[in-house]
C-alpha cells in the first residue's frame, strides 16, 4: 500500500471563510473528509497535515524521507516565496504533485511563479478540492 502525504501550507485551515467566491464555501474539514474518503477508496494510506508556518512545512517534508511513497503540496502563499520548501522537496526526492484550488495562473501576477513546479512532477490548479483527488490518482498510478 502506497503511504502518502498530503501537505496543505498557510491559510488552508480558513477554508470556507477565506475569500469563499475564490476557494468555495467547503471548510478544511471537508477537504480533509474528501482527501481521505478519496484514499481509502484507492487503497492509499494517506496522511494529512496542516500548517502555517514555513519552518513546519519543511519539518514536515524532512520527516517524510523514508517513510512516504508520495507529496501532495499545497504549500498555500509560501507557493510563491519559499526557496526553502523547494530545497526541502529536492533534498528528501520523494515524488511530488503541487495542487492549488484556484488557477494561480489566471490571478494576480505574483502568484504566477511556483517555487514548488520547480520540483514537482505534476501541477494541478484551478479544479477546487477536486485536485487532491486527481493528485491522489496520479501518484497511485505513477510506477
Amino acid at each position: 500500500m502506497k503511504k502518502i502525504l498530503v501537505v496543505n501550507g498557510a491559510n488552508l485551515n480558513m477554508l470556507g471563510i477565506r475569500e469563499p467566491e475564490l476557494y468555495g464555501r467547503g471548510d478544511y474539514a471537508s477537504l480533509v473528509r474528501l482527501i481521505n474518503e478519496s484514499a481509502e477508496k484507492m487503497g492509499l494510506d494517506v496522511s494529512v497535515v496542516q500548517s502555517n508556518s514555513e519552518g513546519e512545512i519543511v519539518g514536515y517534508i524532512q520527516k517524510a524521507y523514508g517513510i512516504f511513497d508520495g507529496i501532495v503540496i499545497n504549500a498555500g502563499g509560501y507557493t510563491h516565496t519559499s526557496v526553502v520548501i523547494l530545497d526541502a522537496l529536492k533534498a528528501v526526492g520523494i515524488p511530488a504533485v503541487e495542487v492549488h484550488i484556484t488557477d494561480i495562473y489566471s490571478r494576480e501576477e505574483f502568484r504566477r511563479f511556483s517555487y514548488i513546479s520547480l520540483y514537482a512532477e505534476k501541477t494541478i490548479a484551478g479544479k477546487g478540492f477536486d485536485g487532491y483527488v486527481e493528485a491522489l490518482k496520479y501518484l497511485k498510478d505513477r510506477t
